[in-house]
């Protein structure tokens, strides 16, 4: 039997496959190198796990019914760890038909090939924000998130709807994880500790949107590793929706004067205005997860951001390509 983890080329995806990996699991990964960024990190993101007899990989893409139909047919899986999706707040406001197809129909297709194929067991990475702009002091899963402002947390948020439906209908034991703002080695290149790390480094500007205070609760990727693998072995109820974070929210201007720090340069600042979509902060309420999954998360954003500067520095080369 095996785990078919979905987007297993990516950041994340590609970081518990080697876990998995590790701990003497069978996997199957299924990526489509969306053209977001470029296919040779991604491809260098999963080349040790394709050395790795336990590990079977299908270039896939998600909205592909008959691609997944082949997958499922040709593997005994027993659990789905869907990470699959395609990525980043922003774009999304640009193109929301792209994220609406792949993000909600790709993903009603797996729920269709684990009814279609009796597979009862999902893991499915939701994300922080579904809250949107929440002004509680801290998130608790039993907020009110009928109220996201990019269609990318829009998509996250119909999705644990339907996995709810489908947990109900077709018996399949669910747990849905909210991530938040998850950053370590091979963090996409997009996202602002990377982008700014790279900026800083290369002596450009970086855009600091809105005055710095904005804050977000970021998770390093062990800890985020740790909690989908607890979440995988977790199977005392039906269905949960349980936060992923760090627990130490952090200021933009904060997370700028560590990575200065780390990186022993200073950065030149460009001041914008606060983007559509952004919200003003996260803060996790990780007590569920401690709670049912033993979660506690253990590198601080100093220690996390000082293991991804040194990653970064001897990796950039392949971000130059």
């Amino acid at each position: 039997m095996a785990i078919l983890i979905t987007g297993a080329a990516g950041f994340i995806g590609s970081s518990l496959c080697e876990e998995l990996l590790n701990r003497g699991k069978n996997i199957i990964g299924i990526d489509n190198f969306d053209a977001f960024y470029a296919r040779e990190i991604k491809e260098s993101n999963i080349k040790n796990c394709l050395k790795n007899k336990n590990f079977k990989f299908y270039e896939a893409d998600l909205t592909d019914i008959d691609a997944l139909k082949e997958v499922f047919a040709q593997n005994q899986i027993d659990q789905v760890i869907h990470l699959a999706a395609k990525a980043g707040v922003r774009p999304s406001i640009e193109h929301p038909l792209d994220y609406c197809r792949t993000n909600v129909v790709g993903s009603l297709n797996i729920l269709e090939m684990m009814r279609q194929y009796n597979i009862k067991r999902l893991v499915f990475a939701s994300s922080s924000s579904v809250y949107g702009n929440c002004r509680a002091e801290i998130f608790s899963e039993d907020l009110k998130v009928s109220e996201p402002i990019s269609p990318y947390a829009a998509s996250k948020s119909a999705l644990e709807q339907f996995i709810y439906t489908y947990s109900k209908l077709f018996d399949i034991q669910a747990v849905c994880l909210r991530f938040f703002t998850v950053y370590g080695p091979r963090q996409r290149p997009d996202l602002a500790i990377h982008k700014f790390t790279r900026l800083i480094d290369e002596g450009k500007p970086i855009p600091m949107f809105g005055d710095g205070s904005t804050k977000r609760d970021y998770t390093y990727i062990d800890d985020i590793v740790s909690g989908v693998c607890a979440a995988a072995d977790y199977d005392q109820t039906p269905y949960e929706i349980i936060n992923l974070g760090g627990g130490e929210p952090v200021s933009l201007v904060r997370m700028i004067e560590v990575i200065e720090k780390h990186l022993g340069k200073k950065a030149i600042i460009n001041h914008l205005p606060m983007q559509p979509g952004d919200v003003d902060k996260t803060a996790a309420d990780i007590s569920k997860a401690g709670r049912l999954l033993w979660y506690k998360p253990h590198t601080n954003f100093e220690q996390g951001i000082e293991k991804f500067v040194a990653w970064y520095l001897a990796e950039k080369e392949t971000f130059e390509k």
